[in-house]
């Protein structure tokens, strides 16, 4: 309720913005707050893009394979009703992919650099949990050695997940779950389904990626056609087939197949391992996908002013009058003009408190 009220009122000018003015002309323009929730259609666009730039900081100059790790269907009701469930899913996608680099010199224990994202819908916005995975093509050796790993075993992967998974469920729900894991493992002789794309060489290859795959929102807008103000039309393109579906459900219907992806408060859906997730001074060694000098120039492309100017060709802090650069003049909240400092005191204190 929280997300669905904070995007509701996303943009509201009641509730607080900043004042600029241009000193020339003396034209004023207020800037409402956003409501910063990954499910508001906007504020996750930003938050997927700023998600995509920070990714692609921790990435190893290397090619990297994009797999994807899928549950049975009858498993996914388990992860709807429980969602500390999600939980194992990281957990066997770690212990799978750590495992097979592990069985290639153990003396050595290479370890790759791994991503996992989690996505719960599908292309119909239906209840679909599964991991986007980004894995270098390659292990660190504790000794600084790099070996490339070109030949990915997906008999193993598939088999070794569901394994990993339906243990790991077992031990959460208990010896109820025994009778379920019977079943899988009798219907699904070869594994769960994991899918790999392409290879991934170049650092821009890589980030498309990630933009399109890792860091995308529930929906995006252009696949919302109309809405009669009863009902809602929305488009896909069907995964097995890349046929072109289009769906009309009330509009009710539709806001219930948003709203179930909406994640626990605090639950991190993006997770780093391996070479991504450790500090060791031998790492720093490796040669990463964007140097450290460009971090600044990336991450001002994700502010506000200059995604505008991006998306739609002009900048919204340039004086339509005089065409002077304005400047910030205050800030409110609620009504109120509030000073900086009040604000910057108001997080300290906030700060302060959770690390109580």
């Amino acid at each position: 309720m929280e997300n669905i009220s904070r995007m509701i009122h996303c943009g509201d000018s009641s509730f607080g913005g900043a004042m600029y003015a241009c000193t020339h002309c003396g034209n004023l323009k207020f800037v409402p707050f956003r409501c910063k929730s990954r499910f508001c259609p906007t504020c996750g666009i930003k938050y997927s893009q700023e998600r995509s730039t920070k990714i692609s900081f921790k990435l190893i100059r290397c090619t990297h394979r994009h797999c994807v790790f899928t549950i049975d269907e009858e498993l996914r009701s388990f992860f709807l009703k429980d969602r500390s469930l999600l939980d194992c899913l990281f957990q066997a996608v770690r212990s799978v992919v750590l495992r097979m680099f592990h069985n290639i010199n153990k003396s050595k224990n290479f370890v790759p650099g791994f991503i996992c994202v989690l996505h719960t819908f599908g292309r119909p916005l239906e209840w679909n949990p599964h991991i986007h995975c980004l894995i270098t093509e390659g292990g660190f050796s504790d000794d600084g050695f790099w070996r490339v790993v070109k030949h990915f075993n997906y008999t193993l992967l598939r088999r070794s997940f569901q394994t990993a998974l339906l243990n790991e469920m077992e031990k959460h729900i208990g010896p109820s779950f025994k009778k379920i894991k019977a079943h899988i493992y009798s219907k699904d002789k070869d594994g769960f389904y994991v899918y790999a794309k392409p290879d991934l060489c170049d650092t821009d290859t890589v980030i498309r990626y990630i933009s399109r795959y890792l860091g995308r929102p529930v929906i995006a807008l252009k696949r919302i056609d109309s809405y009669d103000g009863e009902n809602v039309t929305f488009h896909y393109n069907r995964h097995e087939d890349n046929a072109y579906v289009e769906r009309t459900l009330p509009a009710i219907e539709f806001i219930k197949l948003l709203i179930q992806h909406i994640p626990e408060k605090h639950f991190k859906m993006t997770r780093y391992y391996g070479l991504y997730s450790r500090h060791r001074e031998i790492d720093n060694s490796l040669y990463r996908a964007v140097h450290k000098s460009k971090h600044r120039l990336l991450k001002s492309f994700t502010k506000w002013r200059a995604d505008i100017l991006l998306s739609f060709g002009y900048d919204p802090l340039c004086c339509p009058n005089c065409k002077h650069e304005m400047e910030f003049m205050e800030l409110y909240h609620n009504h109120r003009r509030i000073s900086l400092e009040e604000l910057y005191e108001r997080a300290m204190a906030k700060a302060k408190c959770r690390s109580a």
